[in-house]
């Protein structure tokens, strides 16, 4: 089995999430800069939207960078093509099954990595010719599981003969060292880079993730069944308690979370605005640039160094 690092071509096996309206080329290139995989989040984008995207993070980095691409999106077809259009190197997706894309992206030497909540999802797509996976567990940011990184991470280990990438309340060395004892290959890594001096949101949304402590967040949306994890504020309380008594209609629920995460990322509203981050936010304490970030990552683990992880 390949070495992500070997994989990818990159120096860290670490790769930054594909978080939308996030994820734009400053982060991507930054990550990739920095000896990991930067991507960028395609999110809702229209193609146009995500090609420019590509060509700026070309400008900023020549090392390897991705795309994440959210399958539910209606552009993403066009961004299916774009992507091999634009010779971007690695693929990942999330939010349904990229089996329609597969031949034409391996065709063109992509590497495709979906990212997976469950067993039976990651087998379906190892066999559909998946490079990889990323795993993630419910302590993710944004839309999750149920499954946390800890126990899922082993199970799909155990069923696939490609690597597995954890995801999901990884933040520091100390995540790393565990994903590998888990059988992962590499880590994901989301909200610790919210904190990034190189992260595009607005600094009220960086300084909330900083403050953040271990109770700091919650799960919306399991109602309507597309839960995200966001930390608390008016919003989300807000939200929790329109859904408490099943009464509410998805209509409502809509009006109160449309445009909420532009609001938190482009005005820094931290009242109304959808604060997306893991529960990892509690192990991220200062804003820092993405190169000590990764570096503190992988220098300190005790995997890297050598050492046994148990006395």
């Amino acid at each position: 089995m390949k070495d992500i690092r070997e994989l990818l071509g990159i120096e860290y096996p670490i790769i930054q999430g594909g978080m939308a309206h996030i994820a734009t080329h400053e982060l991507a290139a930054a990550v990739s800069n920095a000896g990991g995989l930067g991507l960028i989040g395609a999110g809702g984008w229209d193609v146009n939207h995500v090609r420019d995207e590509v060509r700026k993070t070309k400008a900023l980095t020549a090392k390897v960078f991705g795309v994440n691409i959210m399958l539910m999106s209606p552009h993403a077809a066009a961004i299916s093509d774009m992507v091999i259009e634009e010779g971007v190197k690695v693929v990942t997706t999330g939010a349904g099954n990229p089996g329609v894309y597969m031949e034409k992206w391996k065709k063109a030497g992509i590497i495709v990595i979906p990212v997976v909540p469950s067993v039976a999802f990651a087998k379906r797509l190892a066999r559909g010719g998946a490079d990889a996976l990323v795993v993630e567990g419910t302590e993710a940011g944004g839309h999750i599981g149920q499954i946390t990184t800890f126990t899922l991470v082993p199970q799909v280990v155990d069923v696939v003969d490609i690597p597995v990438i954890a995801a999901g309340g990884i933040a520091d060395s100390r995540g790393l060292d565990a994903a590998f004892a888990l059988g992962a290959k590499g880590v994901q890594i989301g909200t610790v880079l919210l904190a990034s001096d190189e992260c595009p949101i607005h600094i009220n949304y960086k300084n909330k993730v900083v403050k953040a402590k271990d109770t700091d967040t919650v799960v919306t949306g399991r109602a309507t069944g597309a839960p995200v994890r966001v930390l608390k504020n008016p919003m989300s309380k807000k939200y929790l308690e329109m859904t408490k008594y099943g009464d509410i209609g998805f209509e409502e629920l809509e009006l109160l979370t449309l445009g909420s995460l532009k609001k938190a990322v482009f005005e820094g509203d931290v009242i109304n605005g959808s604060l997306m981050a893991g529960q990892s936010a509690g192990l991220v304490k200062k804003i820092r640039p993405i190169q000590e970030i990764l570096d503190d990552i992988f220098l300190n683990s005790r995997v890297y160094k050598g050492e046994r992880l148990w006395k």
